[in-house]
């Protein structure tokens, strides 16, 4: 079991209708150190918010209790859920981001957000694919924590998916197919060609790290159907 510094914030309500958490969002803090992003997450006029904070050296802060909405996820939507803070737990990783100099996480840090995860996953008896990306709920506005976050190392911990594609599978795939196993994987539907793009940005964040071109090129065609047929959606 993780080790945690309590460090309590004040932006927090009680979860509406008392909803279990069934998701587990992982963000980058997107400021230019650590100490800055814990003092604006324990503001009380931010009015901003996330249950842990993961230090790049792997401190962990614990800020707001987890059976309390923590503000995190703004306004999101994955699998039919609209008021992700209702239904989740938010980590926060410290990182500067893309407008700071965004760089890899270290290994302590990586390690430290596993051990966090596994631990979560254990006491809420959570699904590996309820970890998910800033940027999978609000890929319209939010690319955190990004193309250098190890996904990968976290689901050889059963935390959150990684493709298991076929040798057979095609590499092509029509613009309309991709709307529709993004919307049945769980992101929200987008509503033309712009919105489509992003959301392949923000899918390749996660699971095609390497071609973050918003277009069905490289392994993301194979990757989303091995996606879809892994999660049975």
């Amino acid at each position: 079991m993780p080790s945690f510094i309590d460090h309590p914030s004040p932006n927090f309500e009680d979860r509406l209708g008392g909803p279990a958490p069934h998701l587990v969002i992982l963000h980058y803090t997107g400021m230019k150190d650590g100490a800055a992003a814990l003092k604006r997450l324990c503001d009380a006029t931010s009015k901003v918010s996330a249950h842990y904070l993961v230090e790049e050296d792997g401190r962990i802060f614990k800020l707001v209790p987890e059976d309390r909405r923590a503000w995190h996820a703004g306004l999101s939507f994955w699998r039919g859920t609209a008021d992700i803070n209702s239904h989740s737990i938010g980590i926060e990783v410290v990182n500067p981001g893309h407008e700071f100099g965004y760089r890899a996480f270290p290994a302590a840090q990586m390690q430290a957000v596993a051990e966090l995860c596994v631990d979560i996953k254990a006491r809420h008896n959570l699904a590996a694919d309820a970890f998910l990306a800033h940027s999978d709920i609000a890929p319209l506005r939010k690319q955190d924590p990004g193309e250098l976050f190890d996904w990968r190392y976290l689901a050889d911990q059963n935390i959150g998916f990684w493709p298991r594609t076929q040798a057979e599978e095609q590499k092509s795939m029509p613009p309309e197919e991709a709307h529709l196993l993004l919307s049945r994987f769980g992101y929200a539907p987008p509503k033309d060609d712009a919105e489509l793009k992003t959301t392949l940005k923000a899918f390749q964040r996660h699971y095609d790290q390497k071609n973050v071109s918003g277009e069905l090129s490289g392994a993301t065609p194979s990757r989303l159907r091995a996606l879809v047929r892994q999660s049975g959606r």
